[in-house]
């Protein structure tokens, strides 16, 4: 009798962990309705009560003064103190001293005696400036060409950068998608913002300026320019921004393209750990399995690579301080990003930037941080972005219905599977695996990056259909 009762106790503990542990996974896993959320937050100086939007729309022309160039030529001209790298060692530690004083060399005795013609590229395409929810927004926004919009469908397409990229990252793809291209029906005018607090735009006042803030920004200045309806593409940052649009105004996104396609829902988390083990049942090929998993080397790789990320989003003034008073040490902390972001074969090649970039591209880019002083407006992103307030909107395990697009780059950061996705995108329209690329695809391969943007618009069913 004793022993029926032991078994009986044991079996109604165990029924009432399972049951509780039920609950919680139910709990955890189950989807969320859209969170109400302010589209008009003041994030400028002073106080809302005394904010008179300004609507007009300026042009913008970048016009640096030699001065400052000067200066900056200066400063790198200064002897460097760099310590030895150590024996037998490239770029396992950082970015290489001998790398870098080579670098450095350049960037003030070859790119600084350009800069004029580094400068009118940077004014290739029309740009301008207007205020959103008192920030003053940068952006360039290129039409269709002529020849384009009179054969083929135009579509308005918000580009979204991320970190520490720019809306230099654009230039070799904007023109493939404004103007008459033979390899699709689709052109588009594209607006390119630099984010807030990166570039030529400002930076918030207030702490809590997250990437649903951020959206919402950036969907507002979709407004301003009178597209209630358009396309998304980001990547890194962007992709994040652009996923976090398309849940929070659905009304407004045709379509969201992602080349960072990252989810990190608990539901998700507990696939891709089930995926590791089970691969076959969810992946369309063997080949793609070094996209995903082994989930637990994913997560290795990322606590090696991600030290960065932790000062980041922790003391981000820190940092920024640092960088922001020596261009030597901007450089190397950007150039390092650039050399992880080739491929594993590249990274210790001390060509390998050259190679996969090229040199004045991401001269360019750094010289946006450079100029513009954002380096550490642009990592407190990070700090927002981790706080409880951003995390307790859940966003993704907040479907949405909007049509959405992937492309996953072979050594870009791990990308989820389809299985996971469609938790979140169930009208998830177009899934692209690239055996080659890494984590900067527009300025690497914009090329293949378009022709896959466009394959997703192709996909959607618009049948020429104008956005209202």
């Amino acid at each position: 009798m004793k022993c029926l009762i032991v078994v009986g106790v044991i079996v109604a503990v165990l029924g009432a962990f399972v049951g509780y542990g039920y609950l919680v996974f139910s709990e955890l896993t189950r989807p969320l309705p859209k969170p109400e959320f302010s589209d008009s937050t003041y994030w400028g100086p002073g106080e809302a009560k005394n904010y008179v939007p300004d609507k007009k729309i300026y042009e913008f022309r970048l016009d640096v003064p030699q001065a400052e160039i000067e200066d900056l030529r200066r400063q790198l001209n200064r002897t460097l103190r760099l310590a030895e790298p150590l024996d037998g060692i490239s770029f396992e530690y950082g970015f290489n001293s001998y790398a870098l004083d080579q670098f450095v060399e350049y960037w003030r005795d070859k790119y600084l005696t350009k800069w004029d013609e580094r400068q009118e590229l940077f004014n290739k395409f029309k740009q301008y400036t207007t205020e959103i929810q008192g920030l003053n927004i940068h952006f360039i926004r290129e039409k269709a060409s002529a020849e384009a919009a009179a054969k083929k469908h135009v579509y308005p397409l918000l580009l979204l950068h991320g970190w520490p990229g720019s809306v230099r990252e654009f230039y070799d793809i904007i023109p493939m998608l404004t103007n008459d291209q033979n390899v699709t029906d689709y052109a588009f005018e594209v607006v390119a913002p630099s984010l807030v607090g990166y570039g030529w735009s400002d930076a918030a006042t207030r702490p809590g300026f997250n990437a649903a803030e951020m959206a919402t920004v950036m969907r507002n200045l979709m407004l301003r320019l009178g597209h209630k309806k358009f396309f998304i593409q980001g990547g890194d940052w962007g992709s994040i921004i652009g996923s976090n649009l398309a849940t929070l105004y659905p009304e407004n996104v045709i379509g969201y393209h992602s080349n960072m396609c990252v989810l990190n829902s608990p539901l998700a988390i507990l696939k891709g750990i089930y995926g590791t083990y089970f691969s076959e049942k969810i992946i369309p090929s063997r080949f793609f399995y070094d996209h995903h998993f082994p989930v637990w080397d994913k997560y290795a790789e990322l606590l090696r690579e991600s030290g960065y990320f932790h000062i980041q989003a922790t003391k981000p003034d820190t940092i920024g301080a640092a960088l922001a008073t020596s261009p030597v040490g901007l450089a190397a902390y950007i150039l390092e990003k650039f050399q992880y972001c080739t491929n594993p074969g590249m990274q210790q090649d001390f060509g390998a930037i050259v190679t996969v970039f090229g040199l004045e591209p991401v001269l360019d880019n750094l010289m946006v941080y450079y100029l513009t002083n954002s380096i550490t407006t642009a990592v407190r992103f990070y700090a927002e972005n981790v706080s409880k307030a951003y995390r307790d909107l859940q966003l993704d395990r907040v479907p949405t219905p909007v049509p959405m697009g992937c492309s996953r780059f072979r050594y870009d950061l791990p990308s989820v599977t389809d299985w996971q996705l469609r938790d979140k995108f169930p009208n998830l329209k177009h899934s692209m695996y690239f055996q080659q690329g890494s984590h900067f695809a527009a300025m690497e391969m914009p090329a293949m990056l378009y022709q896959d943007f466009t394959a997703f618009v192709g996909k959607i069913g618009l049948h020429g259909e104008k956005p209202k």
